[in-house]
């Protein structure tokens, strides 16, 4: 890119020197049609290498944006919910897409920018040597100012910048949870408070966003009146050397002159992508911030266990979230057989979800030791750890699509039949069928349109696709109404036939599940019961 903008440079001086002898010819009322067909040849080369770098910069842009939003998922992936407890779902939506985006420019802009803002100038004051020493003097000279001038600029941009993205971190993160709890809000007639609130929080980042842009108009004027105190000084240089008789050759002062815009075309595309530094100078803390990808163990043998379903096994399992509040896990041990049931009691907060996590991977336990089929389940790949878990939760994750497409999602490559086996294996049909388009039916983002009961159905229907032998059932059956919450507990059990199931629940339905009962309270365990 550089190369070409050079070349750029090197063929504006060109068209300088061809519209300065033009214009004095024309002066002399003598013709310069071959300096206008030279001019017009120039332009329409400067026109197509400023194409090809504006392309070259845009790739290079979006090569880097990919690069760091790779990054940037891979590290959120491999932190898990454990190291991004307290970040809310908004701002880390923010640094993944906004603050990603915000480096664009550094990329496509910037760095070019920087570059030719050095050697673009001192191409062009060679140029200008070459024709007038005086001239080249006055140009370096006044594009001296340009960056002293931007640094003392640049210096409360990085500031109004941060202060930006902090502001537009808070504003989405408030509008989200205003969503998620619209009915709540209406329900207790906060609406226009809410709405009020909302509106306050929008208009900061407004004024947030015209700080910025008022630094960065700084720069931009302290551009402008150098190119002028070089361009009138100029004028006034040759001038008086015009009136007193001692300007030998008038091209060389319209060359000059012509060349004063070509001199700070460099600094004002530096000045332009100057802000863009700033702005990913502030978008780049929050990408640093995100926790780092820990090294990569040194590779395992590889074995084999032989087994029919997964044993799972707990050995003195001992877990903290925040140390303020205790241990969320006190020394827990429990072994299930493969093939069999473990029903976990206790009210909210006793440990139960906890387990779970650890179970799904989301998080390593403080101290003990966490098997399944005796192998130790940190020394499990987090593909092998999702083939063999299937997961049921409180609330279903369902996403704007069709209902066929959202069981799909448990295995992707499955076919239309096997889709509907599992369909008619969770009841899903007992709804579907009444649907304008049947497994077809589109649905909204968090499985708007359909009851609770629907989309839990949809959830056992992923199960049945996947096949997993392990099964972790999450409170499934919270928020449904007694008559659903039957309905639900009758496919879960058709589900669990033949495999490994750990149920967490305090609903009293849930308990005539099947298997053993294991209560915990506070971390522990306080009794277990055999088959219910």
């Amino acid at each position: 890119m550089l190369l070409m903008n050079l070349l750029g440079t090197a063929l504006a001086i060109g068209q300088a020197y061809c519209a300065a002898e033009a214009l004095y010819r024309a002066f002399q009322g003598r013709a310069a049609w071959e300096l206008l067909a030279g001019f017009a040849i120039l332009a329409l080369a400067r026109a197509g290498l400023s194409v090809l770098a504006e392309r070259a910069a845009f790739a290079a842009g979006a090569a880097a944006r990919r690069r760091l939003r790779t990054d940037a998922l891979t590290r959120l992936l491999h932190a898990g919910p454990s190291l991004l407890r307290g970040s809310h779902s908004g701002e880390l939506t923010v640094t993944a897409i906004d603050r990603v985006e915000a480096l664009d420019g550094l990329f496509a802009r910037w760095l070019p920018a920087a570059s030719l803002a050095v050697a673009g100038p001192v191409l062009v004051a060679l140029a200008a040597l070459w024709a007038d020493p005086f001239g080249a003097f006055v140009l370096a000279a006044t594009g001296l100012m340009v960056p002293i001038a931007m640094a003392l600029a640049g210096l409360g941009a990085a500031a109004a910048s941060r202060r930006q993205f902090l502001a537009m971190a808070r504003l989405q993160a408030r509008f989200l949870d205003r969503v998620r709890g619209i009915a709540t809000i209406v329900v207790h007639g906060r609406a226009e408070d809410e709405a009020r609130a909302l509106g306050s929080a929008a208009d900061e980042l407004r004024r947030r966003t015209m700080r910025v842009l008022r630094v960065a108009f700084l720069s931009s004027v302290a551009l402008d009146f150098a190119a002028a105190v070089a361009l009138v000084g100029l004028a006034i240089h040759y001038g008086l050397a015009l009136r007193a008789g001692t300007l030998s050759n008038p091209t060389t002062a319209l060359f000059v002159l012509l060349l004063v815009p070509e001199f700070f075309a460099p600094l004002r595309g530096f000045s332009a992508a100057y802000q863009d530094r700033l702005r990913a100078h502030g978008a780049a803390e929050a990408l640093l911030a995100l926790p780092p990808i820990p090294d990569q163990a040194p590779a395992r043998p590889i074995r084999t266990v032989e087994a029919q379903g997964v044993a799972v096994a707990f050995e003195d399992v001992r877990l903290t979230w925040d140390p303020v509040r205790g241990r969320a896990l006190d020394g827990i041990s429990f072994r299930v057989p493969a093939g069999e049931t473990l029903v976990l009691a206790g009210p909210s907060g006793a440990g139960k979800s906890s387990i779970i996590e650890i179970l799904l991977g989301f998080v390593a336990p403080d101290q003990g030791r966490v098997t399944l089929n005796g192998a130790d389940i940190s020394e499990l790949v987090p593909q092998a750890l999702s083939r063999l878990t299937g997961w049921i939760g409180q609330r279903p994750v369902l996403f704007a699509g069709s209902i066929r497409d959202n069981i799909r999602f448990a295995r992707p490559e499955a076919t239309d039949a096997e889709v509907e086996e599992a369909a008619r294996a969770a009841r899903v049909d007992r709804f579907s069928d009444a649907l304008p388009d049947g497994l077809d039916t589109a649905v909204g983002e968090g499985g708007y349109g359909l009851s609770g009961g629907q989309a839990q159905r949809i959830a056992i229907a992923r199960a049945f696709l996947k096949n997993a032998p392990l099964l972790l059932l999450d409170e499934p059956t919270a928020h449904l109404d007694p008559a659903t919450e039957a309905e639900v507990l009758e496919s879960l059990r058709r589900l669990a036939i033949g495999r490994t199931v750990i149920l967490a629940s305090h609903a009293a339905a849930a308990h005539a599940f099947g298997g053993r009962r294991l209560d915990i309270a506070a971390g522990r365990v306080v009794a277990a019961r055999g088959a219910a």
